[in-house]
C-alpha cells in the first residue's frame, strides 16, 4: 500500500468518522486507507505522534501494528 500523497511527511493520519488514528508505516489493507482519503475526513497531528492524537481523542487502530507504540510515551 503506498502512502497518500498528502501524508508524505507524516506518520499518523487521523479518521475523523470514526476517531480512529492509523500508522501509515504499519498501515494494512484493512485499514482501508484509500476510502478515508476518498471521504476526504482525515486529519493530521502536530506534533506527529500517537501520543498527540490520543491528547484528541483518537485511539489506534486495531489493524495497524504498530512496534513502537510504547516509545511514543517515553
Amino acid at each position: 500500500m503506498s502512502r497518500p500523497r498528502q501524508f508524505e511527511h507524516f506518520r499518523y493520519m487521523g479518521d475523523k468518522r470514526t476517531q480512529v488514528v492509523h500508522d501509515l508505516d504499519n498501515a494494512t489493507d484493512a485499514c482501508a486507507i484509500d476510502d478515508i482519503v476518498a471521504a476526504e475526513t482525515y486529519l493530521a497531528f502536530g506534533p506527529d505522534d500517537l501520543v498527540e492524537a490520543r491528547n484528541r481523542s483518537y485511539r489506534p487502530c486495531r489493524h495497524c501494528t504498530t512496534a513502537t507504540a510504547g516509545e511514543d510515551a517515553a
